[in-house]
């Protein structure tokens, strides 16, 4: 049997406005009221509706979040967090994974419009304008995950550029003066992180006197595949090539896979270093050296900003956190 509201108020000889603001710590009662209340709640099983308490406190106890994809290691570690935060603080998450394509993306913003959301967390993808008229008609808290912040919103992210400019001169240090990398997409540089990791490439490699061209940079996207095929394009376009920077770990899992196909040994040959720091990284063969950029760390701290503002009705400050490079097996001096 399912029990209402009016049941347990029945049974523990209070009104309903007594249990319900029992339910949602609003005070007005006596210790003695609500000790008899929860008792009742708890021997009658009785679960409030989410919709009738949102009514209420003008809350959902839920959050949007938006992915890119849902195969990518680093989402998964990004989702994981978001939700670890969320449930410590009694609140569900909804994932909306666009595809990061503008109709899609649009689409879930009005379904997460009608679910009345408290907030909102967009994660490692493009942040276009539309989305962001969107979201303020939606009047609710935002926070930007591993996202360029090209609007006016509370960000929790690396320094790509930084991060980028350190894989190079780590490179660079090891002795290697013939650096390839294979980057993303160009479309998405307006608003994503891609620009300010090529910028960062070249001129730690222009800082250092090494000559750097488009003849070693490959562009694509962000997959495995993506990687098994720059690799090749990359040793066509610079034969002596002696090592390579890619964009993320994924791209660097799939340098990795070409060069045992084509016979290159890795790291004797060509060193490798990627980004992300992903689990996978310990796994391949052999281990893949990476920036790591503290993703487990950013993700928790977005969560934590989201839910503070949803509390204070304040805007959070951004944060930018440090990156480090993880030692491997996959680079060798030269």
């Amino acid at each position: 049997m399912t029990y209402t509201i009016m049941d347990v108020a029945k049974k523990a000889n209070v009104s309903k406005a007594t249990v319900s603001r029992v339910l949602n710590n609003q005070g007005g009662y006596s210790e003695k009221t609500k000790k008899k209340v929860l008792e009742v709640i708890q021997e009658l099983e009785y679960h409030p509706s989410a919709i009738a308490r949102g009514l209420t406190n003008k809350r959902t106890h839920t959050i949007g979040v938006l992915v890119p994809n849902l195969t990518s290691s680093l989402i998964t570690e990004f989702l994981n967090e978001i939700e670890a935060v969320a449930h410590k603080v009694g609140s569900s998450v909804i994932v909306c994974h666009t595809e990061s394509r503008g109709i899609k993306t649009m689409k879930y913003l009005q379904l997460l419009r009608e679910k009345r959301i408290d907030g909102l967390i967009l994660a490692g993808t493009m942040f276009k304008k539309e989305y962001y008229d969107y979201i303020e008609k939606m009047g609710i808290p935002i926070v930007l995950l591993s996202t360029y912040p090209v609007h006016p919103v509370p960000y929790v992210t690396a320094s790509d550029y930084d991060a980028a400019y350190t894989a190079a001169k780590y490179l660079i240090q090891k002795g290697h003066n013939k650096i390839g990398m294979i980057s993303g997409n160009k479309e998405e540089w307006i608003a994503g992180s891609h620009l300010p990791r090529v910028e960062g490439f070249k001129d730690a490699l222009s800082d250092y006197k090494i000559s750097v061209n488009e003849n070693h940079i490959v562009y694509g996207s962000f997959s495995y595949d993506d990687g098994m095929t720059g690799l090749k394009h990359l040793i066509k376009q610079v034969p002596d090539l002696t090592a390579i920077f890619t964009e993320n770990d994924t791209l660097g899992i799939g340098v990795l896979s070409a060069a045992y196909h084509l016979g290159i040994k890795v790291p004797e040959d060509i060193s490798v270093i990627g980004m992300d720091n992903i689990n996978l990284c310990e796994v391949v063969t052999p281990p893949l050296t990476s920036v790591s950029l503290s993703h487990s760390e950013m993700a928790e701290k977005a969560a934590n900003m989201m839910f503070e503002m949803i509390e204070s009705k304040k805007v959070a400050k951004s944060c930018i956190l440090p990156h480090k490079i993880v030692e491997r097996q996959s680079v060798c001096s030269r």
